[in-house]
């Protein structure tokens, strides 16, 4: 079954209802730049608050590894997404639990992949002003060939309207969005959250 990833989480509202509705993990955004931007504190309060077997994911660009342990500790997210500039060797310092996100442009983006050891890449449509959340999709077939590197998370651009075609293309190891179940930036639609995890499950069983 594709996991289903729930990002830019910024309220307890909208993490319960993801959970309720069948996420399997949940993302927050500890990048000051962006809309979903959430602070560590109120990360830890909503964690607190989640059902058994949900994981939370922390996001983070260009982060000092001091700063990342730092809000590891205090939210207790043990699995990491790194969607930055990252190094190979800065990601293995945090072991098997890091997702290492590519900004998919072309063929030549995804050959950068085999230098990496993480436990899965997100891929995400390229866009010069944006780390993530671009909100547009790009070609499926690279994420195809991506998945020889190993687990792949798809996202960039999906909604509820493709997210059946998506899982059906590509059937990823997991799926990821934020825009694309907004009624406004940070805040969730439950209708079409609800109508998101519904379309990939159903995409994605056997």
């Amino acid at each position: 079954m594709v996991k289903i990833k729930i990002c830019g989480i910024t309220n307890l509202d909208d993490a319960l209802a993801a959970t309720e509705y069948g996420a399997d993990a949940l993302g927050f955004n500890f990048y000051k730049k962006s809309p979903r931007y959430i602070e560590p504190e109120k990360v830890a309060e909503i964690i607190a608050q989640l059902p058994p077997f949900i994981q939370p994911v922390g996001v983070f660009v260009n982060e000092r590894e001091e700063k990342i342990r730092e809000i590891q500790d205090l939210t207790c997210i043990q699995t990491i997404q790194l969607h930055g500039d990252e190094s190979p060797e800065f990601c293995q310092r945090f072991g098997s639990r890091v997702i290492k996100a590519f900004q998919v442009k072309d063929k030549e983006s995804i050959k950068h992949m085999a230098q990496y050891h993480v436990g899965a890449f997100l891929l995400d449509s390229y866009r010069d002003d944006l780390r993530g959340g671009t909100g547009v999709i790009f070609d499926w077939h690279l994420a195809i060939v991506a998945k020889t590197f190993g687990r792949v998370i798809l996202a960039g651009g999906l909604t509820p309207e493709n997210a059946a075609e998506a899982v059906k293309l590509v059937q990823p190891y997991g799926v990821d969005v934020a825009g694309g179940v907004e009624r406004e930036k940070g805040i969730k639609d439950q209708i079409k959250l609800k109508k998101f995890i519904t379309e990939v499950r159903r995409a994605s069983r056997p």
